[in-house]
């Protein structure tokens, strides 16, 4: 059953649009406008909200990032000693990786190969538990590339078999697990998308989900893996629509859709994060476009909520505990943050530097065992700024 906020509201003007989140780390999510006024909240289930604690925020801006209107950088994963990976771009809008300790000393790269302009270049990808990232470059050629990069600064770059040479082609690494066996997919010569895993030995196993569209745009995508091997992601069926899916380490595949999801091209269901128990969380997008979180148990059992006073929400991560994090749209149409325990206690925060006009705020885009969360802000010049929240 799910379990949902109502939310009464009075709405004098709202023309709201979410970007399409993929397991891709090259899919930030961006909330528009959210003009709303709260009247009425029904909280179901023992869901209750809470003030932002006495927690502390560490904000940061790698090396070499470009401090311009759409530059800046990306926070996109923490690990549980509180390492942040995530990419930067440049006053040219290039990407480059980097890596940030938990004392705060930030490490940049580029990865051979990886193309200089705009849209181009190094994109840092999730951490695992010992500091090693998985991620991919884009060339001059704007060809995509999948890496593996240690802790100690060593890089292994390839590419999966059957993968496109064209733009907007080739592969993705998107997710890693403490093993370290990478997950994501690969773009063919046709523009269809397949799912992969790859060990630490380089062993390379692709895979299609049943129901999978064989067109341009459509196929399946592989996104964050877990300790077991379980491998959350989505698969773009024949009408543009998606649907959620989790696969075992012994490759057996299990497809969903939340309740409400729409069946239109753009449509449906992203699964965005998987924890060691097997929860998945991400959010699903209604027959109107607009997105909502769900959480989906071990066991298949699918949840959605809502946060008071939004009208789209995303989930973005959920840790050993439960606890999920995403971020909403306010009454303002900036972006906030929230954390929601596994008891239905959600807090909702903001970065101290995020700016305060439309299209500025607060994301977050990683959560670790100790309920520690990554992500960026956005300035009121919307420059881009790394933070970390502890509670």
């Amino acid at each position: 059953m799910n379990q949902t906020i109502s939310v009464t509201t009075c709405v004098t003007a709202s023309s709201s649009s979410l970007r399409q989140a993929t397991p891709s780390v090259k899919s930030f999510i961006r909330i528009a406008r959210l003009v709303l006024c709260l009247v009425l909240v029904h909280l179901l289930a023992g869901l209750t909200l809470a003030q932002d604690p006495a927690a502390t925020y560490s904000e940061f801006s790698a090396p070499g990032a470009g401090t311009g209107p759409g530059q800046g950088t990306w926070p996109l994963s923490i690990n549980t000693s509180g390492q942040t990976s995530g990419n930067y771009y440049d006053s040219v809008g290039a990407s480059h990786g980097f890596q940030r300790s938990a004392s705060g000393t930030i490490t940049t790269y580029d990865v051979t190969g990886a193309g200089t302009t705009s849209g181009q270049g190094t994109f840092g990808g999730q951490l695992n538990t010992g500091g090693t990232i998985a991620g991919y470059y884009t060339d001059s050629s704007n060809v995509d590339h999948g890496y593996i990069r240690t802790s100690a600064g060593s890089v292994t770059t390839f590419n999966v078999t059957g993968a496109g040479t064209g733009a907007g082609q080739g592969t993705e690494c998107c997710g890693i697990n403490t093993a370290g066996t990478a997950s994501g997919y690969y773009v063919d010569k046709n523009n269809v998308s397949h799912g992969f895993l790859r060990t630490t030995a380089g062993k390379i196993t692709k895979y299609n989900v049943a129901g999978a569209g064989t067109g341009a745009n459509q196929g399946t995508r592989g996104g964050p893996i877990n300790m077991a091997g379980s491998v959350a992601g989505f698969y773009i069926d024949t009408a543009g629509a998606k649907h959620g899916f989790v696969r075992t380490a012994a490759g057996a595949i299990t497809t969903f859709d939340a309740t409400g999801a729409g069946t239109g091209s753009g449509q449906g269901t992203n699964p965005g994060a998987i924890n060691t128990a097997g929860a998945i969380v991400g959010f699903y997008v209604d027959s109107t476009g607009l997105s909502h979180p769900f959480q989906r148990t071990a066991a298949g059992v699918i949840s959605t909520f809502s946060i008071s006073g939004t009208v789209e929400c995303v989930a973005t991560g959920i840790n050993t505990a439960g606890t999920i994090t995403g971020f909403c749209g306010t009454a303002t149409a900036t972006l906030e943050g929230f954390s929601r325990t596994s008891a239905g206690t959600v807090t909702t925060f903001e970065a101290p530097g995020a700016g305060t006009k439309p299209g500025t705020g607060t994301e977050t885009l990683g959560i670790n065992t100790s309920g520690m969360i990554a992500g960026p802000y956005f300035t009121q010049g919307n420059v881009t700024e790394g933070y970390v929240r502890t509670p």
